[in-house]
């Protein structure tokens, strides 16, 4: 009864509004299949093989790799493309572009998700801010230039080693290229295209800065908390209301909204309120 009530309120925010944001961890691909690597167990679960290595997610997302030996780095990063391209993005993504359509939204996406899956669901392009980058670009890794190309690679992987059959190579000077993704202990990255993203967000919010805001969050944890901090942060602005849709990690303060379940099940719930 009490998550109905919720639906409601969150339902009423999204309908008064005058532009949405919508704000999403690795938790908002778990409804299209696509894992969460929550924690070295969840990582494990679903590559078992560094289990047997002993490797975390952290290790694993390192640059390091692709220094010391190309193949391994992109056997994670070369396996991550396949699946998020042969990947379809679930329900929930069509139906925040419905309520955009319906209510006369504008909006913008700020995402730590690097599988491109808000284009792919049909979000415009300059509507979406990358802040870790995205898979389906590359650059140099020294770099030798700052340019950032579109992946377009295919990478096979051998499982047993997580060992990619083809290491990506730069288009301008032949060394080992890698994705133009954020990661961490990372120096190399290009940030340029993020950058243009991320001026373009602030752009956005400056112009509603007198409107009213609902923030919808989807699968954010506490474990890498950039988006949890950039809704909160938004939160605290006159007129917006952020609605946080996460089953392990819900809470959030007065005036804003708790929803304690998946992003699918949340969005779905909120539809049936209107």
């Amino acid at each position: 009864m009490e998550l109905n009530c919720d639906y409601k309120k969150a339902a009423l925010a999204v309908k008064s509004a005058g532009a949405i944001v919508i704000t999403a961890g690795a938790g908002m691909g778990v409804d299209s299949g696509l894992p969460d690597f929550r924690g070295d167990k969840g990582f494990w679960k679903a590559y078992p093989m560094y289990e047997r290595l002993g490797i975390s997610f952290v290790e694993a997302a390192n640059p390091y790799h692709f220094a010391m030996d190309p193949a391994f780095g992109w056997g994670f990063y070369g396996h991550r493309a396949n699946i998020y391209r042969e990947t379809s993005p679930h329900a929930g993504f069509q139906l925040l572009l419905d309520w955009i359509r319906r209510f006369n939204l504008d909006y913008f996406v700020a995402t730590s998700n690097v599988d491109g899956h808000f284009q792919k669901a049909g979000y415009a392009g300059d509507k979406i801010y990358e802040v870790h980058g995205s898979i389906h670009y590359m650059q140099c890794l020294a770099p030798c230039l700052d340019d950032i190309w579109p992946n377009e690679e295919v990478v096979p992987v051998d499982f047993a080693t997580m060992c990619a059959q083809h290491v990506p190579k730069c288009i301008h000077c032949g060394a080992t290229a890698r994705p133009n993704i954020l990661m961490f202990g990372d120096f190399s990255w290009i940030s340029e295209r993020t950058d243009k993203q991320g001026n373009a967000f602030s752009r956005f919010l400056h112009q509603y800065r007198n409107e009213r805001i609902v923030v919808i969050e989807a699968g954010a944890g506490t474990a890498v908390p950039t988006i949890r901090r950039l809704s909160e942060h938004m939160g605290s602005r006159r007129n917006t209301t952020v609605i946080r849709i996460n089953p392990r990690e819900p809470q959030i303060g007065y005036p804003h909204i708790s929803l304690p379940c998946g992003a699918l099940e949340g969005l779905r719930g909120i539809e049936a309120a209107f």
